[in-house]
């Protein structure tokens, strides 16, 4: 009986500090989920070949208490700056026609998406909300204490 105790009790202490995860999703689904309940859209805006990026995945993302704060209060979105996703935002259709599939993992063309946001840098992040405007952004990286103070 001991036994099974200590190992419910050894699972429910793993279970709860497990680190929560941002539910990213694409440009596309964030909209359609803003149409239905009306969150603001949080746009982390990065390349592959991006160190404060990646940074900011392993540090900031990954923490519970920015990820559970991401999850709530908006429809997160991981997009990638010089990807290849076919984007409709505003009635206008946004592509990168000078991607290069060979170049997928170092730099390539920007997205026009990207010339759109008029970006300053990478990692941008980007809160746009039901009107479709941008009404935050935040350029380079931030610690887990920095981002929520600013969110």
């Amino acid at each position: 009986m001991k036994k099974i105790f200590l190992l419910l009790t050894i699972a429910l202490i793993s279970f709860s500090t497990q680190a929560q995860e941002v539910k990213w999703m694409t440009f596309n689904d964030a909209i359609a989920a803003q149409k239905k309940n009306k969150k603001p859209i949080f746009m982390d805006v990065y390349t592959v070949w991006c160190g404060p990026c990646k940074m900011l995945d392993k540090n900031t993302f990954s923490d519970p208490k920015v990820a559970e704060l991401i999850n709530k209060k908006y429809n997160p979105v991981k997009f990638n700056a010089e990807g290849n996703e076919a984007i409709t935002f505003a009635d206008k259709k946004f592509a990168n026609p000078s991607y290069d599939e060979n170049r997928k993992n170092t730099r390539n063309a920007m997205h026009e998406f990207a010339g759109f946001l008029a970006l300053r840098g990478y990692p941008t992040m980007v809160i746009i909300d039901a009107n479709n405007k941008v009404s935050k952004s935040i350029v380079g990286y931030r610690s887990a204490e920095q981002l929520t103070a600013e969110l």
